[in-house]
Parts: C-alpha cells; sequence; structure tokens
C-alpha cells in the first residue's frame, strides 16, 4: 500500500473514498480510528492508501476531479 494523501478533513476524505470506490480503486483509510487516543479533536491526519499498482490511476483520477493539489509526494 502507498500513500495517496494525508489529511485531517473529514469531508475530503469522504470525497476521495467515494471517487477511488466509484473508480473501482481499492484503498484503505489508515490512522482511521485514532480519534480514541486523541479525544476526536481531529488534528492527528488519516492517510489514504491504494495498492502499488493502482497509485497512479489514483493520482490521475484525484488531479482529474482537482484534487492534485492535496496528494502525498511519498
Amino acid at each position: 500500500m502507498v500513500e495517496l494523501l494525508r489529511t485531517n478533513d473529514i469531508v475530503l476524505i469522504s470525497v476521495v473514498e467515494t471517487l477511488l470506490r466509484e473508480a473501482g480503486v481499492y484503498f484503505f483509510v489508515a490512522d482511521e480510528n485514532m480519534s480514541v487516543l486523541e479525544g476526536s479533536l481531529g488534528f492527528l491526519p488519516r492517510r489514504i492508501c491504494v495498492a502499488d499498482d493502482e497509485i497512479g490511476r489514483a493520482r490521475r483520477l484525484l488531479r482529474e476531479a482537482g484534487f492534485g493539489h492535496e496528494l502525498s509526494d511519498a
């Protein structure tokens, strides 16, 4: 799995999840349950990860949807 983006914006996470799901790209949201440790303050970013062989397609999809500036450099 490769990190596609990292954010604490839950609306952005929801939009990206929808885009990836509709395109059939398998993804995993890491650190989703960290709110238990942080006290639900939302300051710990969540990471959306995709399979190594899907990273190019996922990046292209987000760029085309106008979210290219949100992509992780990794």
